[in-house]
């Protein structure tokens, strides 16, 4: 069965289109009005390898947060529904990516309970016009509405792109490993038979 999703949610902030392929290879077509999120949206893709179609309309007048947190909610929930049972994938994920001076792990546990650890102290910086603080309330955003663990540990790191990228890359490296089929293990990976 094809691993995808697609969401239409609308509020009085945020107007978004969201579908995704958990078994693509990585493209990307991405359109949220905030520039340097939309780098990080693609690089989440390239390096998740999965498939990632995102229109955004936003209250950018006002700022960015309402856009980029709800961008976090709706692919969260749509991982969640591509995800189904969870039968065969592999549910634990890591990576830990180097990004010039900046190192940083992630660690995402599909177990079906959100939770978010955020060991990642982003220097306050506006990206374009993406406040740094928002890559925290994405993942944060991510998590919860996808109902998963994930551990945000940066290791050393002075550029705040460098981090923030980081972020989106280990974040994105751990999701692929995460969502991955499991040839020797099709059951529903849990001792509970379900997640």
């Amino acid at each position: 069965m094809p691993r995808t999703a697609h969401i239409q949610r609308t509020t009085g902030e945020t107007a978004i289109t969201l579908a995704l392929d958990l078994d693509g290879s990585g493209r990307a077509r991405v359109s949220t009005g905030v520039g340097f999120f939309d780098h990080m949206l693609t690089l989440l893709a390239r390096h998740s390898l999965i498939d990632l179609d995102i229109e955004a309309k936003g209250d950018l007048h006002v700022e960015a947060h309402h856009t980029v947190e709800d961008v976090g909610i709706c692919l969260g929930k749509m991982l969640a529904e591509a995800l189904g049972d969870k039968a065969g994938i592999r549910r634990y994920g890591d990576a830990t990516v180097p990004m010039d001076e900046t190192l940083v792990t992630a660690a995402v546990d599909l177990c079906g309970r959100p939770f978010c650890v955020w060991k990642a102290d982003v220097p306050m910086e506006t990206l374009g016009t993406f406040g740094s603080p928002l890559a925290e309330e994405f993942w944060r955003a991510v998590s919860s509405s996808g109902a998963f663990a994930l551990h945000v540990v940066l290791h050393h790191g002075k550029n705040t792109h460098h981090i923030v990228e980081g972020i989106f890359k280990a974040s994105a490296r751990a999701l692929r490993a995460a969502v991955e089929m499991d040839p020797r293990s099709p059951g529903v990976p849990s001792t509970k038979g379900v997640l």
